[in-house]
């Protein structure tokens, strides 16, 4: 049996295992970008918080991605919470730090015409700061999600099903085949999620 023969084989295993996987990371990621955007946009007004906040997410970033879902196993026990948890901590990082820099790269003499203008610091942060940013803050929001959808699979071995399934499955079983499907599945899914933001990037950027 042929790679071709043996996926239309699992056809429907691959599917349920791929929904599984995406929705697990749309969910971890809805709350990283909302989250990173908070925090981003937060410690651009201290620059102490800022290198205090940045150091941390780096930190984060550093730790394996395995040992960082054990350790949130006797917390939130297994399944996909701790699974979630632990994508949206790991891809804070590029997310954060790109929003930090992008709102700070601005040029003073614009905010400065604003605060002018008689416009507030709310005003200012959604109405010029993060537009000015956005090519930025897209940049690190594409990063944080393939970096999720990559992570995803190493969400397996705490009880989040997905495709890591399949791989690990496979190397359990030496079945080569269950774990090239496996990873050209989530190698599809980063490319796809990545096309699908990049257009999105270009529709606004055009508005």
């Amino acid at each position: 049996m042929n790679l071709l023969e043996f996926f239309l084989s699992r056809l429907n295993s691959i599917i349920e295992l791929t929904w599984e996987h995406l929705l697990m990371v749309i969910i971890a990621m809805v709350i990283s970008i909302t989250l990173g955007i908070l925090i981003g946009v937060l410690i651009t007004y201290n620059e102490k918080v800022a290198k205090i906040v940045l150091s941390i997410t780096e930190v984060l970033m550093t730790i394996p991605s395995l040992a960082l879902f054990a350790v949130l196993i006797p917390i939130f026990h297994i399944g996909v919470t701790p699974a979630v948890i632990g994508l949206v901590l790991y891809t804070q990082l590029p997310i954060v730090r790109n929003v930090y820099t992008g709102i700070k790269n601005i040029s003073p003499a614009i905010i400065e015409s604003a605060k002018g203008m008689g416009m507030s610091d709310l005003k200012i942060m959604y109405k010029i700061k993060l537009p000015l940013a956005f090519s930025v803050l897209i940049a690190g929001i594409r990063t944080a999600v393939v970096m999720g959808v990559g992570m995803g699979a190493i969400a397996s071995y705490v009880g989040a099903g997905g495709l890591g399934d399949y791989i690990f499955h496979g190397i359990q079983r030496t079945n080569d085949k269950m774990v090239i499907i496996g990873a050209i599945m989530i190698s599809l899914m980063a490319i796809i999620l990545d096309r699908f933001l990049f257009l999105i990037q270009k529709r606004l950027e055009v508005k």
